[in-house]
């Protein structure tokens, strides 16, 4: 998820934003750059007038609600099942038993290689960016007397959040009353975000995936050369998918990788890329937490439909996968090859890099059957 994305959509041009990016951000489809506190505002004076005309009993209404507004989602999610301690989420159900399970689906070796290449020019969001450089070449040497050379490159960009990225723990929250509050609760001041990463939640601490892993591919169900932006993948879908590739429902530890087309556009039209996506919403996320899967994996950048089931809700996938269940998410993996060889089930593998607090990873999934 990127939040670019949603500076543009949700923010006045050439205002900054107010109380952490909340209150100032306009809700989709209103004209004149109507921010949500004005909207609010304007609801309570509304609702407050109504109450005292019609009586003590849509007041008591107005007063539930307001209490119940600091908490976006009516309840907490935390402690873990994992432990009240627990940074790690749902990458620990991948146990023992699930890399056998994994290793018995591989039948031909072949390798599916799921990462984009990291290069110039990849669709990027907001001020992110990403360049890799040798400072000229080659960087050093000779050394000794069979004049040994070498180079070096320098990296530079959000190294969790750019091309097939892997969303950490400590990558989405929520506010609850004036602070962010992460996975297992942690809030902001615990997590904090210093010169050297993230206090709590940062991505070394995710266990490797070797693991089932299902494609969904919908579009194959669809048809058509991509899904349109916005489309929300319904349930129906998912067990329509199931049904057609003859594969079982996802379960516990399993990994699930949605099909949409969408990454057709990576590097050909960034900026219909960048625009929107088809993929899950929140309806489709609720019942992968009930099958506690570890991990959820589009083909473009979003990880979920956007604009999805309520537009004044954006990336609300991303809080109910990560923040509140510790669901790791996947973007910009490229399922095309899988698709065409009709491979729907597989050992996936996944090992994000063990980086010190960072919120996400770059990496090479792979897939083999």
């Amino acid at each position: 998820m990127q939040p670019g994305w949603l500076n543009e959509e949700f923010e006045k041009p050439g205002q900054p934003a107010e109380d952490a990016g909340h209150d100032a951000q306009a809700a989709p489809g209103q004209s004149g750059g109507v921010s949500r506190r004005g909207f609010l505002q304007s609801g309570v004076v509304a609702g407050v007038a109504a109450g005292m005309a019609a009586g003590g009993a849509l007041a008591l209404s107005h007063q539930q609600a307001h209490a119940q507004a600091a908490n976006p989602f009516g309840r907490n999610w935390w402690p873990s099942p994992f432990g009240p301690t627990d940074e790690i989420g749902a990458s620990q159900r991948v146990t023992p038993g699930k890399v056998l399970e994994a290793t018995r689906l591989i039948k031909t070796g072949r390798i599916f290689q799921l990462g984009r290449v990291y290069e110039h020019g990849i669709p990027l969001f907001g001020s992110r960016h990403i360049s890799i450089t040798i400072p000229g070449g080659p960087t050093g040497g000779p050394f000794g007397t069979a004049k040994l050379m070498y180079n070096d490159e320098m990296f530079s960009g959000e190294i969790g959040q750019v091309g097939t990225q892997f969303d950490g723990l400590g990558h989405i929250s929520t506010i609850i009353g004036n602070e962010p509050v992460y996975y297992n609760g942690f809030k902001q001041s615990e997590v904090g975000g210093g010169a050297y990463g993230l206090q709590k939640l940062g991505v070394h601490n995710v266990r490797p995936f070797f693991t089932r892993g299902v494609l969904l591919d919908v579009l194959a169900l669809k048809g058509g050369d991509m899904l349109q932006a916005g489309y929300v993948v319904t349930p129906a879908d998912v067990q329509a998918c199931l049904g057609r590739q003859g594969v079982r429902e996802p379960g516990e530890g399993d990994v699930v990788l949605v099909r949409t087309g969408w990454g057709k556009l990576w590097m050909k039209d960034n900026a219909k890329f960048n625009s929107g996506a088809p993929g899950i919403g929140v309806t489709v996320a609720k019942w992968l937490i009930e099958k506690k899967v570890c991990l959820v994996a589009h083909d473009h950048w979003s990880g979920e439909a956007v604009p999805g089931e309520d537009k004044d809700r954006p990336f609300e996938c991303h809080q109910w996968l990560i923040t509140m269940n510790g669901i790791h998410i996947h973007e910009n993996l490229d399922m095309e090859e899988l698709s065409a060889a009709r491979a729907y089930e597989f050992a996936y593998v996944f090992a994000p890099l063990r980086i010190k607090g960072a919120t996400g990873s770059p990496g090479n999934p792979i897939a083999i059957v």
